[in-house]
């Protein structure tokens, strides 16, 4: 049995303690009140109640102490009850939010603020409950620590809490989260070269045949292949290409065909021509096809290379490096010049001594795009803001290689009971596909081609020429039918036969490719004899 300390030399009555007063003392023992534990010894917590029989001046001492044992278990069910809430996040009183203008993640609407961020942060206030007051940060600055270890931008007005949090594409960094909490990214992002598309795109082996798409390629061959074909079978139909099967040899084999019509289509020709009207009008027919396939090609392979042929091709940042006609830079005071600055590889060690000799830092992201859209100028940033100028800009892209992968994070107070919650609804977010349903929103193309610059000549470009090659080759091919039927009609007539049995005979004799030449070396033989 043990009682109160301070009033021990008096008799007093040891009762068990109730239910509500366990939970209060407990609640005050684990958070360590001094007050409560120096109330009593504990080792067994009991509840202290006076006899009757007490004297007046010891019964009035104990009330007076048994007063501020209330007081003192109140307060602590006070402060519990405060702590709770705010490590639940409820937070009653209106947040400062600092913010910087980027497009698309926070800009100007008349008097309000839209984009990306301002969207995240109204669907964590959602779900946290608390409101907020968006402003501009005075410095129009992310945040960087100076010599004296002092911060400027939005960290800096977090760290000397002119501002709970600030909600932009802040890139979590170990410098930083030394000076104020993160929660977890909301946004992956990298580094990145942004560049000019004649720039950034370098010729390759067969570029000769970039002036024409696959599908085109395709086509000629075709084309080519039929005409062949069509030479081939127009001049054994017609008469007047092959007058006497018996005796002669047709001259339009397949080979020969083949080789008139690669001729025709480098403009050199190949002899013999052709001598009747059928093989004649597929001639044409191929000529003029060719003619106008080599105007658009060389046209198109001409205004293609023009503008290659004065510019240095970057496609990483080894290119980047190695070579001295582009003038690069980033964003002045950013984690990107960090990045740079504090690597061991020798490539980026070299991109961040050029940089700084030739002070190529630029003070925001749209002047790194627009020295970027004029030309002679690669801008290296975080890749997420890049495709958004890529997005914007026609004539930019962004190169493949990615560096220093590394996410955007919310920052507030170091030690702030909310970062936890916030870290929370943002992946809740990420797992319901509401970021990536922003993401898609704020970064929609809005990219134009640009119709000046040539592009690959599409089969339908040429469909006009390839119908007056079909209708020549069909016009030659049913002009040999005639001049066969003619004939036929003439040999049935002197001979008295069925203009049927005559017309199969001399189609029989023509399309044998096997006997084609046994006439011919029958005459030989009969020559040799005589």
């Amino acid at each position: 049995m043990f009682v109160p300390h301070a009033v021990s030399s008096h008799p007093f009555k040891i009762l068990p303690l109730s239910p509500p007063t366990k939970t209060l003392l407990a609640v005050s023992t684990h958070l360590n009140l001094k007050n409560f534990r120096s109330l009593c010894v504990p080792v067994e917590l009991t509840e202290v109640r006076l006899k009757s029989d007490v004297p007046a001046a010891a019964t009035s001492w104990t009330l007076v102490r048994m007063q501020i044992r209330r007081i003192t278990m109140l307060s602590s069910f006070f402060v519990l009850s405060v702590g709770f809430f705010l490590d639940m996040g409820v937070c009653t009183a209106e947040l400062r939010i600092t913010t910087i203008k980027q497009e698309p993640y926070a800009m100007s609407k008349g008097s309000q603020l839209e984009g990306f961020c301002m969207d995240l942060l109204s669907e964590v206030a959602k779900k946290l409950g608390f409101k907020f007051k968006v402003q501009l940060v005075k410095d129009a600055s992310y945040g960087r620590q100076d010599e004296n270890g002092n911060w400027n931008g939005m960290i800096g007005e977090v760290v000397r809490g002119e501002a709970d949090l600030a909600i932009a594409p802040l890139t979590l960094t170990a410098t930083r989260e030394k000076a104020v909490g993160m929660t977890k990214p909301f946004m992956q992002t990298g580094i990145s070269i942004l560049l000019r598309k004649d720039i950034s795109e370098g010729t390759g082996v067969f570029d000769f045949l970039s002036p024409f798409t696959a599908e085109t390629w395709v086509g000629i061959l075709i084309a080519y292949l039929g005409t062949a074909a069509c030479f081939c079978i127009v001049a054994r139909l017609s008469p007047c290409e092959w007058s006497q099967p018996q005796s002669e040899q047709n001259i339009f084999s397949l080979l020969h065909s083949l080789w008139y019509t690669a001729g025709a289509l480098t403009l050199q020709g190949a002899g013999p021509h052709p001598k009747a009207l059928s093989g004649r009008v597929i001639c044409c027919s191929w000529w003029l096809f060719s003619i106008v396939l080599l105007a658009c090609y060389f046209s198109n392979l001409s205004s293609s290379k023009t503008s290659e042929s004065t510019h240095l091709t970057v496609k990483g940042f080894e290119d980047l490096a190695n070579q001295d006609k582009i003038e690069y830079g980033c964003l002045a005071g950013s984690s990107t010049l960090s990045f740079f600055k504090n690597s061991n590889n020798p490539v980026y060690r070299r991109i961040f001594e050029h940089m700084e000799r030739t002070k190529s830092f630029v003070p925001s992201m749209d002047d790194g795009v627009r020295r970027a859209k004029e030309g002679n100028f690669a801008f290296i940033g975080e890749s997420v803001s890049l495709d958004l100028a890529v997005a914007r800009h026609c004539e930019l892209v962004r190169a493949h290689e990615v560096v220093g992968m590394r996410g955007y994070s919310i920052a507030a107070t170091l030690g702030s009971p909310i970062i936890k919650n916030l870290s929370v609804a943002i992946l809740q977010l990420s797992e319901a596909g509401e970021l990536a349903y922003l993401r898609s929103k704020w970064w929609a193309s809005s990219c134009i081609a640009d119709k000046a610059k040539s592009s690959a000549v599409q089969p339908h470009s040429l469909k006009g020429m390839f119908l007056v090659l079909s209708l020549g080759l069909g016009l030659g091919a049913l002009l040999a039918v005639l001049e066969l039927t003619s004939k036929s009609r003439r040999s049935a007539a002197e001979q008295r036969k069925s203009y049927c049995t005559v017309l199969t005979e001399e189609l029989s004799l023509r399309l044998r490719t096997s006997n084609a030449n046994k006439p011919q070396e029958n005459v030989d033989k009969d020559t040799e004899k005589a």
